[in-house]
């Protein structure tokens, strides 16, 4: 696969993954103005479901959208060192590009720098946790030879981990950053960027030795047992 194709999979695909994320937040608190449980609600369901679509629609091509999980499959051998950087600064420029999409459609200036603080130890715990149980679906689901339901599976536990950590599950530092240039619902304070992505590099390492220890053997890279006699394996 042309790396090329891979980074603009990965720009194309983080930016509207931002796109849906601070768009979802404006219109929700347009909608609902005195409910911010019901806008958690509704930005929530959207960004699952926006990632259900996204991650079909691009995996084929490239569909992590996040450089945390981009690091953990250079931890796990999976994507080269020298290819990572090209896929992770495709993230961050997808990321930003977003921003500026979803801050535009709503009549809003292109960069509004947010003055929404998110600090203290309990929202850098739920970053570290939100990024590892985000990571464990992820492998544990392509470690296990399950990737059809990937999509679904990161789209669900992205929904619920909006409403069970304590951070509303950011878990993605090319998001994060994008998401300081949005003075909206889902905007974050520069100040607060870098515990944040801090936590989500934390949550990254800690998810290399759990996959390792659950998953030993990567069922991927494992030669079907239908195929054996022919000598072929299984590895897309």
């Amino acid at each position: 696969m042309s790396l090329v194709r891979r980074v603009a999979a990965e720009f194309i695909g983080t930016a509207f993954l931002v796109t849906a994320v601070v768009g979802s937040g404006i219109a929700a608190s347009r909608l609902s103005p005195h409910d911010v449980g019901l806008q958690l609600l509704e930005n929530s369901l959207i960004t699952g479901a926006a990632l259900v679509a996204l991650i079909l629609a691009l995996q084929p091509v490239s569909a992590a959208f996040n450089p945390v999980v981009t690091l953990v499959e250079v931890g796990l051998g999976k994507v080269g060192k020298q290819e990572a950087l090209p896929l992770i600064l495709g993230q961050f420029a997808g990321g930003f590009l977003g921003t500026v999409v979803a801050n535009l459609m709503f009549d809003l200036n292109a960069v509004t720098i947010s003055t929404h603080h998110r600090s203290g130890g309990g929202l850098w715990l739920g970053e570290v946790v939100a990024t590892l149980g985000l990571l464990l679906v992820i492998f544990g689901s392509i470690r296990s030879g399950r990737t059809e339901t990937l999509a679904y599976a990161v789209g669900g536990y992205i929904t619920a981990a909006y409403w069970f950590t304590s951070s509303t599950s950011f878990a993605n530092p090319a998001v994060t950053v994008a998401r300081m240039f949005s003075n909206t619902f889902a905007g974050i304070a520069p100040s607060s960027v870098a515990m944040f992505v801090l936590m989500q590099l934390i949550g990254g390492v800690l998810a290399i030795g759990v996959v390792k220890l659950l998953y030993p053997l990567d069922t991927l890279t494992l030669p079907n047992p239908e195929q054996v006699p022919t000598g072929e394996g299984t590895r897309p």
